[in-house]
Formats: structure tokens, C-alpha cells, sequence
């Protein structure tokens, strides 16, 4: 059986570099922002640079919010874009199919990430009356990279039920790529 790159009743492939190198990309622009935002936080640098909002970003980046978990939430973020990054560049063309796992993994990254920044951007204006320009920059980011990180989950889910509508092995579909269907 020749390999399908395209899943059933796609016109493309969500899975193409073409696809998710712009989301690779996208979280590594956050993942900067977040690690220079991070050293503010933990005092490596001493100021952070904002150039819209005046004592803006350091109101919100030394917020009580900020600073609810051990590691500051912009530490956590640049590890979460990371994440992004990688689950992003693991497989091949046809890992919707072949790599179910990670394609799932990577839309568990980047859908969270996402949701927690437009938390965090709510509340700026709502509890501390600031903006950040760079965390507004971090939730356009998110933001960015969640539909087209969904096609390819979408597409892995369509292909795990086929699986299993055929009979096949969702757990093995799931781990291995192979399940019996298609």
C-alpha cells in the first residue's frame, strides 16, 4: 500500500513542514520572549523592556499572579513553548497517521498555553489595571499556533477512529501507527 501522506477527506496534509515549521518557528519566538521575560522575574536582568505601556509589563511581571507557583509563570511559559517546539518537529510528513501520540501531545501543549494566556491577558486590565507589551506579544503568539496545531490533531483523532470503526487496535494505532485500518 503506497504511504498516504494525506488523511481521508483532507485536501492537504496538516502534518507537512510546510504546516508545522511556521508553528515551530512561532514557538520559538515565544519561547524567547519568555526566557527574557524570565530573567526579569528571577533578577537576572533589572529591567524589562516595554515601549507602550510605561511601568506596565513590570507591574504585571512582578505581580502576585506572577508569582502563585515556585517558578515564575513566564519561566513556565518559555518551558511549555519548548515543548512546543519539539513535540512540533518530532515525525515525519505522515505522523497524523504514523505518530498519533505526538501530534496529541502537541495539541495537549499548545492548547493549554494558549488558553493560559488569554487568562493572563484578561487579567492585566481586570486586577492590576497594566498591560505588558511582551505578554501581549507571548498570548499573539499562543494564539497563533493553535488552529493550525488542531488541524493536525484533528486529523490524528479522524484517523484513530477510523481504527477503531475497522476493528482496529486504538492503543496500537495510538503508539505505533498501526492499528489495522487504512
Amino acid at each position: 500500500m503506497a504511504e498516504r501522506r494525506i488523511p481521508p477527506g483532507w485536501e492537504y496534509n496538516p502534518s507537512n513542514w510546510g504546516n508545522r515549521l511556521p508553528i515551530i518557528g512561532l514557538a520559538l519566538v515565544g519561547t524567547a520572549i519568555a526566557a527574557y521575560l524570565s530573567a526579569f522575574q528571577l533578577g537576572l536582568i533589572d529591567t524589562v523592556w516595554e515601549p507602550f505601556f510605561g511601568d506596565g509589563s513590570r507591574t504585571i511581571l512582578t505581580s502576585r499572579i506572577s508569582h502563585v507557583l515556585p517558578i515564575p509563570d513566564a519561566a513556565l511559559g518559555a518551558g511549555a513553548y519548548l515543548i512546543d517546539a519539539v513535540a512540533g518537529a518530532v515525525g515525519g510528513r505522515s505522523r497524523w497517521r504514523t505518530m498519533p501520540w505526538i501530534v496529541l501531545l502537541f495539541g495537549l501543549a499548545v492548547g493549554p498555553l494558549g488558553i493560559v494566556s488569554i487568562t493572563l491577558v484578561v487579567l492585566q486590565p481586570v486586577m492590576f489595571d497594566a498591560w505588558c507589551t511582551l505578554c501581549l506579544a507571548s498570548a499573539l503568539v499562543s494564539l497563533a499556533m493553535i488552529g493550525p496545531a488542531f488541524d493536525e490533531v484533528l486529523a490524528s483523532l479522524q484517523h484513530l477512529r477510523r481504527v477503531h470503526d475497522q476493528g482496529g487496535s486504538y492503543s496500537r494505532a495510538l503508539w505505533s501507527g498501526e492499528g489495522g485500518a487504512e
